[in-house]
């Protein structure tokens, strides 16, 4: 059996009736002959899109390959224990040039009993965003399923949701239930559940290259929403170089992130987990004990559980989100 290393995947590109340029022109990933890209998946065990290694002596052999033959040495003891031989995370850039659907998704329970799925439990690093950039993320007032539904029908549901003015940097933490949009204008990394199901909720009424609108799933939504009003939508942190700063921490995944100008040095070993990195900005050599690998903005990899130390090297610095489950 060949010996685990960081693993990086082969990025699937994802058209959409919103997507843009931004993943060629920003991220510098080449989608090929696709009008747009609206979604990179850059690690994934969704059972339509899996994942597949890109380099190394692992190549060519899928995510659930490798999960099926190394289990918790790929992901850890515990976290195989809880998700058997599904990948629990989704790693995704998104580029929205136009706004995306008003959309909700199930929790666990709820996705269980309907698809036989996880839900989808989400959070959004704010890579790029354009001047006026804006997205939605829950309500503005608390409201119950009556007042949700004559707003809905009376056309004017965006009166009870939160809208958030967002800057590069800014993130939001989207527990199932929350309905939310990505805003045009905005280039997203997106960690979250394995999980596709969307509900999407509104469509702003537009329809694709055929004409045809887009599906709607306004009854499957209702018994999914939480309509409950936050006192905050945007998660706050401090921005710092050179350390550790933490963003979310929830059941599904913990994330991080990591604005380094120079080494550094991380030992995952009292981890009971893989670690997965997403590259944002700069770039660096990823050492460990049998090689090492080169890692530029938008890359994404895998640290194996049986790989315990890492050293990140650079020369002009990079900012990375460190995702695990704890």
């Amino acid at each position: 059996m060949s010996q685990l290393y960081p693993l990086k995947f082969k990025t699937i590109y994802k058209d959409k009736i919103w997507g843009g340029q931004k993943i060629k022109t920003y991220l510098h990933k080449d989608f090929g002959d696709l009008p747009n890209c609206g979604e990179t998946w850059e690690v994934s065990g969704v059972k339509s899109d899996v994942s597949v290694v890109a380099d190394g002596a692992l190549a060519g052999q899928s995510l659930a390959d490798l999960l099926e033959q190394y289990k918790g040495e790929l992901v850890g003891e515990a976290v195989y224990n809880r998700f058997g031989n599904t990948f629990p995370l989704l790693v995704k850039f998104i580029d929205a040039a136009e706004d995306l659907s008003i959309q909700v998704h199930p929790d666990d329970k709820l996705a269980k009993e309907r698809h036989n799925s996880f839900g989808k439990t989400e959070m959004w690093y704010v890579i790029e965003a354009d001047p006026g950039a804006t997205l939605i993320a829950g309500f503005n007032q608390d409201v119950n399923e009556q007042v949700y539904v004559d707003k809905l029908n009376s056309g004017q549901l965006t009166d009870i949701l939160n809208k958030e003015d967002v800057k590069a940097g800014d993130v939001f933490f989207l527990p199932a239930g929350r309905v939310h949009t990505i805003g045009k204008g905005l280039l997203i990394a997106e960690i979250q559940q394995t999980s596709d199901i969307t509900y999407r909720i509104y469509d702003f009424d537009r329809v694709d290259d055929k004409g045809q609108k887009r599906e709607l799933h306004t009854e499957e939504a209702l018994a999914a929403i939480d309509y409950k009003k936050y006192p905050e939508y945007k998660t706050q942190y401090e921005p710092k170089q050179n350390e550790t700063v933490p963003l979310v921490s929830c059941p599904y995944f913990t994330t991080n992130v990591l604005d380094y100008t120079g080494n550094v040095s991380k030992d995952y070993s009292a981890f009971d987990s893989f670690v997965i990195y997403v590259c944002l900005e700069g770039e660096f050599e990823l050492k460990y004990d049998g090689g090492s690998t080169a890692v530029k903005m938008g890359d994404s990899l895998v640290i194996p559980n049986s790989v315990n130390q890492v050293e990140l090297t650079t020369t002009n610095g990079f900012k990375i989100l460190e995702s695990y489950i704890a």
